[in-house]
């Protein structure tokens, strides 16, 4: 896959102020469904579980999970069955994220949130044989090698930043196990009060305690917390899309790129850095958002 291909310019009033060269990575573009760092994310569970003869995916996440949402269509794709674990209780209508999961196939279980985490970890310690597990995310060793393959391509070491938003981290372990030693990552975390987020981090590779210093992680961005937002996240969605053609998302994307302006604002990055923003997909969650927010709905 030529990854370059999907490489866009981003210049406006901003950055050039700023004297910053700034790019993106349109990893929305890669599939209609299984979009962005998802792809990247489920290959090699999908490799191993078709390798294993796996009948049966189970994997974890919120309500609007591009994770979950990706997973389903793939198992449909691959002729698995697919059980999606919810964390939260069942809703009296449910969103157009969960109803497309149904869509293709998955059985949907609501866990309360509570409960989640340990539900999830008990899972883990007695998976069936037939059963290939996914925790939230993707979060573990096969989601992070496959996030680090979004750098695969041969002008990725000319950035001195790559940024990208983050939930389990997963992604964020891939890109910094990618890194050359003088480049650095910078991610918005798009959970509030996800202080672990370094040390879950850190814990996916033996190698990444040693780039703790490449690591920058924003708490700042949330926007109220995971799935929450408000009309300044949407004013700098709006804004983004009018000056570059470029749709983002309300969990994710959205958040990251209203974050990396503020910083270029304050003066965050040094004249002449080269960037690169990594649109992670996900799109589809914008669809739960009232009509009329978003310019590009």
């Amino acid at each position: 896959m030529q990854l370059n291909q999907y490489i866009e310019h981003v210049e406006d009033v901003y950055t050039r102020e700023k004297s910053v060269d700034v790019s993106i990575l349109r990893l929305d573009k890669l599939h209609p469904i299984v979009s962005g760092n998802k792809y990247f994310k489920l290959k090699y569970y999908f490799q191993e579980a078709i390798r294993e003869g796996k009948t049966t995916l189970v994997t974890f996440g919120g309500y609007y999970s591009n994770h979950l949402h990706a997973a389903a269509y793939a198992c449909r794709e691959q002729g698995l069955q697919s059980i999606g674990c919810i964390k939260g209780l069942e809703p009296k209508v449910l969103n157009d994220t969960l109803k497309e999961c149904i869509k293709y196939g998955m059985e949907l279980k609501f866990i309360p949130p509570d409960s989640f985490a340990e539900f999830q970890k008990e899972f883990q310690k007695n998976i069936p044989p037939e059963v290939m597990m996914v925790p939230m995310g993707g979060y573990d060793a096969r989601g992070m090698m496959g996030a680090s393959e979004i750098l695969n391509f041969d002008e990725a070491g000319s950035y001195d930043y790559i940024i990208a938003a983050g939930g389990t981290g997963t992604m964020a372990a891939g890109l910094l196990l990618k890194l050359d030693c003088n480049q650095k990552l910078i991610l918005f975390s798009a959970v509030k009060n996800n202080h672990s987020l370094h040390k879950e981090i850190y814990a996916l590779h033996e190698n990444l305690i040693d780039k703790q210093n490449q690591l920058d992680i924003q708490f700042d961005f949330h926007f109220g917390g995971y799935g929450k937002s408000n009309q300044i996240l949407f004013d700098a969605m709006n804004w983004f899309f009018d000056q570059h053609g470029i749709p983002t998302d309300f969990v994710y994307t959205g958040k990251m790129i209203a974050g990396f302006y503020t910083l270029l604002q304050h003066d965050y990055f040094k004249n002449g850095s080269n960037i690169l923003l990594i649109h992670s997909g996900g799109l589809q969650g914008n669809r739960s958002i009232q009509s009329g927010k978003l310019n590009f709905q």
